[in-house]
């Protein structure tokens, strides 16, 4: 852990924070058809808007990030995020529901390649998968203890989740304004050019990923969307889901630093390829099984993909992106798992409703073999294509 810089901690304490309160999407499920009696089906479209949201969310928070700077899109994006996670919270029309939750999904994932540009532009190239690595460890750090909390709030007042959620969102805004300075590269500069999103469109190798893991992503928004509610149909309670998932962050606390360790000596496509594959087998064996001791398993399986694929998609982006463009590349990769989030909840709850949990869990498994057919012979372009200006750095 040593050798990361003092702003790189503050944003991964402030991460740390804000995923403590992370709640209401991984209940927004069970809040929706417990609370306000949506029908499966349509559950399923509001949770389709929040991931509508995050797909608009990445292009512009990845322009911002580059055109008036990191920081002042990170604290902007904080704000609006808290205001709209107590909106949806008051939110009790069907329509208003469905509206606040586009509008949350687009404000919370606004600062997020800010944040990852931030990232790429204070740690040195050789550093940054490691780096990555930590920061989603320190999301797990937070999610082991959320969804145990958040279940049983989830049990006594939903509203809870709202408000949490929000003061913990405010307090890694706190964090930036005190603590994190801008370091876009050309942040001395008045007169920025504006960025270009389709620089990254025309990128072949970058596109190639971003396809590949919005199929991984399409499959892992099903943890959140439709498996808690195939669970409960089998007799899960929300509480047993919550420890469900603590299983995977509990894991990720316990094995991610040694993950970070272990990726970085193989070949990046082989690396993702495999994270796909055991995604695909973690969420198809669902449907083989009716306990708790099996869905504990499945948990074990897909967060093993997790270990895989989290530390190295993004250093991927970085790597890929000219240091001026940084945050419009992970704009457009954000966009991609924006793109999953609202694809997979309306597909899911579709398949789920229509054909059945085994049909459900058997495409998520072929879904995920089509993503690491696509990684695996990208390895070289993964790993060798470093700008000139980013080796200059």
């Amino acid at each position: 852990m040593r050798g990361l810089p003092r702003t790189f901690w503050y944003l991964w304490t402030g991460a740390l924070i804000d995923r403590l309160g992370t709640f209401v999407y991984t209940f927004l499920a069970l809040y929706l058809t417990r609370a306000r009696h949506f029908s499966v089906a349509h559950a399923g479209f509001v949770v389709a808007l929040w991931g509508l949201g995050n797909f608009a969310a990445g292009p512009v928070g990845g322009y911002f990030a580059d055109h008036i700077g990191r920081r002042r899109t990170m604290l902007v994006a904080f704000t609006l995020s808290a205001a709209a996670m107590l909106h949806l919270g008051l939110a009790r029309a069907p329509w208003h529901i469905a509206v606040a939750t586009f509008l949350l999904g687009f404000c919370g994932n606004l600062f997020r390649p800010a944040q990852h540009a931030t990232v790429a532009d204070v740690v040195p190239p050789a550093d940054r998968t490691r780096a990555y690595g930590y920061l989603y460890w320190a999301v797990n750090l937070g999610f082991a203890g959320a969804a145990m909390l958040g279940g049983f709030m989830a049990e006594r007042n939903f509203m809870l989740l709202f408000v949490a959620d929000a003061a913990t969102t405010l307090a890694f805004g706190v964090i930036v304004y005190l603590r994190v300075p801008e370091t876009h590269p050309e942040r001395h500069v008045t007169d920025r050019a504006r960025p270009d999103v389709r620089v990254p469109l025309a990128d072949r190798s970058f596109m190639i990923f971003v396809v590949a893991q919005l199929l991984v992503m399409i499959v892992g928004s099903q943890g959140n969307s439709t498996l808690p509610i195939d669970l409960r149909d089998h007799g899960i309670r929300p509480s047993t889901y919550g420890w469900l998932l603590t299983i995977n962050g509990v894991m990720i606390v316990l094995l991610q630093p040694t993950a970070v360790s272990l990726v970085q000596r193989f070949d990046r496509g082989r690396v993702l390829g495999l994270g796909a594959l055991l995604q695909g087998v973690g969420f198809g064996l669902t449907c083989a099984g009716h306990s708790v001791g099996w869905y504990a398993f499945t948990v074990v399986v897909w967060t093993c993909a997790e270990l895989c694929y989290s530390p190295v998609s993004p250093a991927v982006v970085s790597d890929l992106a000219p240091p001026r463009l940084r945050g419009t590349y992970q704009g457009v990769y954000s966009m991609s798992w924006g793109l999953g989030s609202f694809l997979a909840p309306a597909l899911g709850s579709l398949v789920l409703g229509r054909f059945g949990s085994v049909a459900l869990w058997s495409s998520c498994f072929a879904v995920c073999v089509v993503a690491a057919l696509l990684h695996l012979p990208r390895g070289a372009a993964y790993t060798g294509r470093v700008s000139a200006e980013t080796r200059a750095e």
